[in-house]
This record gives structure tokens, sequence and C-alpha cells, in this order.
């Protein structure tokens, strides 16, 4: 597991949600707009689009809401025009950083994007520079708490899946994006509640942060990253143990 994926657990536990509801809607909504522009408004025959659908219900975002962001990328309602831009750069300690985002303003993504960075001893890249260091998978993961690993893991396998990791108190199910959505609807068909369900980036491997000073650095340059409403996934390489992110989650 990479350091990104522990400190979103440990924000977990303090109860600190990624980002408030309101923006969590803002990026589930430019995603179904975008899904619907791309693949089209039928989900049966777009699976970016069952996912973000799929994504929208698990934040409880209302069924008029998803509607209308389908629509308004379909055309058959006015909106926004959304780019996708893939952003790759370093962060404090030399981890990579690899960013999604969703636009209406270029210009404006990218000088929010160089501003954080160099403000925290990171900077912006060429494309190309880091993301070789990232594969793209499916990754489903479940509370311990809503089932046994047993049963999980015979499901998910049945279906696609080629590994199942525990990581503190979630199961980590990973697959080829391609099989993502068989192996979601096989989990969900046996009444297992599932925490999130997404195609992401897995680094290869990882950048040690040991410095306490570039470790809070790094810390603080994903939290911004995340709460700018341009940027939908945020990808890093880091790892920082366990000891010191909770000492800086403490902070």
């Amino acid at each position: 597991m990479s350091g990104h994926s522990k400190w979103s657990t440990i924000k977990r536990k303090k109860g600190k949600a990624d980002a408030e509801r309101g923006k969590v809607f803002t990026r589930l909504i430019k995603e179904l707009t975008v899904a619907a522009r791309e693949g089209g408004g039928d989900a049966d025959g777009n699976p970016r689009l069952r996912t973000a659908i799929a994504s929208a219900k698990a934040a409880n975002m209302p069924a008029d809401n998803i509607k209308r962001a389908i629509m308004k990328g379909t055309g058959d309602l006015p909106g926004v025009t959304y780019e996708s831009i893939t952003y790759e750069g370093y962060g404090p300690g030399g981890a990579a950083l690899l960013l999604e985002a969703l636009t209406d303003n270029k210009n404006r993504t990218v000088a929010d994007i160089r501003h954080i960075l160099s403000k925290y001893g990171g900077n912006l890249g060429a494309s190309g520079c880091v993301a070789w260091m990232f594969d793209k998978r499916g990754v489903i993961t479940v509370e311990t708490s809503a089932t046994d690993e047993d049963t999980l893991m015979e499901v998910a396998l049945e279906n696609g899946a080629e590994d199942i990791k525990t990581e503190s108190d979630v199961f980590e199910v990973l697959m080829e994006p391609a099989v993502l959505d068989d192996v979601r609807t096989a989990i969900e068909a046996k009444g297992i509640a599932m925490e999130t369900a997404e195609v992401t980036m897995l680094p290869q491997n990882t950048t040690k942060i040991e410095k306490e000073n570039e470790a809070s650095s790094m810390l603080k340059v994903l939290d911004l990253l995340e709460d700018n409403e341009d940027i939908q996934k945020v990808y890093s390489n880091f790892d920082i143990d366990e000891s010191l992110l909770e000492k800086l989650a403490q902070d």
C-alpha cells in the first residue's frame, strides 16, 4: 500500500472527510457529465458512466442531480464543457505526483497546481515524467466489518479479481479495470457493502520520505490538491512510516 493510502486511512479514522459534501458532489457531477459526453448517456453501454453513477449513489447524491449531470453531458441540458487533463510532477522529498483534472479553465488550473507545489518545495513536470511509475488498476475497498475475507475472496476471484489485500480495517480487492464492473456487481449481489469501487493508479514502487518537515509538507500538498475543485484524483508514490503519519495527523 502506498503512503497515500495510509494517510487516507488515518484521515478517515480522525473523522476528517477528504472534502466537504458539496465538493464531493462537484467532482461527481463533473465526472458524470464527462462520462456521458464521451461515452453516451446509456449506462448499460458505458462502463465509465456506470462507475460514476455507482460512486454518486454511494455518496448519497440525489437521483435528480445524477440525471441532470448526465443530461448536461449528452447535450439534453445546457452546461459547462469540461476538459480532461493529466498533470505530472514531484512533491516534497521527490515523491511522484499524478493528478487527474476536469476543468473549464486550463490556465486557472495549472496556475493553482504550480502555486501549491512551488510553495511546499515541489514542482510541475513535463507530460510523461512520472506516469510510467503507475499502473492503472480496478480497486474495490470493503470494510472488514462488512464481511469475512474468505467470502469476499470467493466472490471476487470467481468474477475476475486478481488479489485481495488487508490494510488496517479494509479489504482491498485488485483487478484489471475491464472487470471492475463485473466484480462490483457480483459483490453487490452478495449483499456486501462496498466503501469504494473505482479505477485508480497504483505506484509500482514507493519513495520514502523520512524527514519530518518534508513529510509534513507532502501531506499539506495532498490536502490542498484534494481540496481543489478542478482536481478529480491525486495519486502519489510517497511512503511515510506509520508512526510519523500518526504524529503528523495529530498536528
